[in-house]
């Protein structure tokens, strides 16, 4: 069996499935893009039927729409602001936990990873519920987050339907997809640099600078595309967690497409969104990718 043909072998599924589930897709959606919206919803047709008050072809009225309107540029740069912040601290939050496992006796490896992963064998639904009860104004932490805040003198706030909640779920749902990549990463790297970095007079903090986070890049870069893109354009715990004041745009684009039955504005959302997300995976690739000597 020649190699050409060994390489099609192992790239030809992973080829076919991307075709099949995102290219494919993705062009639909560039297509209704530039459709009309139908009078019911939906789509108008393509062709129309020669009625002079039918509306058929293709348009760019939705993209005016788009950059005309500065509400839905906002939206954009609001998601985009959760989703800094949750990588944030997704990342302020897994990076102590992954070195930990990664540095802890190795029978005990498995473990401390099969309990970060435990949450994915839940409901999703049931885990963001879970937080709307704890989150909840009668809950022993709500409680005891405002006994908390008025020792110091503050009023009373509610954590429930609120951008505190929607912080809380995104980072809580989205922390194992950064825990991973970290371990994996840190997991292999050589203790003989630490202890010749400690022979060298290195103290704890230097080493962890100079040596420890420079060789964790790839896996920050890794983490940070995995818990970034799904956070851009999550919908559901802003439904769930969120207020009034917490639409983001994945929200937009369910709305658009399930209630206000604009699907072609709706493939517009998604197409610029899922511009942006390629475009983030793209550099954190790039970022992320080995530098040669």
């Amino acid at each position: 069996m020649s190699t050409r043909v060994q390489k099609w072998i192992l790239s030809g599924p992973p080829l076919l499935y991307l075709l099949v589930f995102f290219a494919v897709p993705v062009g639909i959606m560039v297509v209704a893009s530039f459709r009309y919206a139908g009078e019911f919803g939906g789509l108008a047709p393509l062709f129309g039927t020669g009625d002079p008050d039918e509306v058929a072809g293709l348009t760019v009225e939705s993209y005016q729409r788009f950059f005309d309107d500065r509400i839905y540029l906002e939206l954009f740069a609001k998601s985009f602001v959760y989703a800094v912040l949750t990588t944030v601290a997704c990342l302020a939050c897994a990076y102590p936990l992954s070195l930990m496992i990664a540095r802890s006796p190795k029978k005990s490896r498995d473990l401390l990873v099969l309990l970060v992963i435990l949450p994915f064998w839940s409901n999703f639904l049931i885990r963001v519920y879970a937080w709307m009860i704890i989150l909840g104004p009668q809950s022993l932490f709500t409680r005891a987050f405002n006994g908390l805040t008025g020792a110091f003198g503050l009023e009373p706030m509610p954590l429930l339907f609120s951008p505190i909640a929607v912080l809380i779920g995104l980072v809580y749902v989205h922390l194992p997809f950064m825990v991973l990549p970290l371990y994996a990463n840190l997991e292999k790297h050589d203790p003989a640099l630490l202890d010749a970095a400690q022979d060298l007079g290195a103290n704890a903090w230097q080493r962890f600078w100079r040596i420890t986070f420079p060789l964790s890049l790839p896996g920050v870069y890794a983490g940070a595309a995995l818990v970034f893109i799904p956070a851009l354009g999550i919908f559901a715990i802003p439904d769930l967690l969120g207020g009034t004041d917490s639409m983001l745009i994945g929200n937009l684009v369910k709305q658009q497409f399930l209630d206000a039955r604009d699907w072609p504005f709706g493939s517009v959302l998604s197409i610029v969104l899922t511009a942006a997300a390629i475009l983030f995976a793209g550099l954190a690739a790039w970022f992320g990718r080995p530098k040669r000597a």
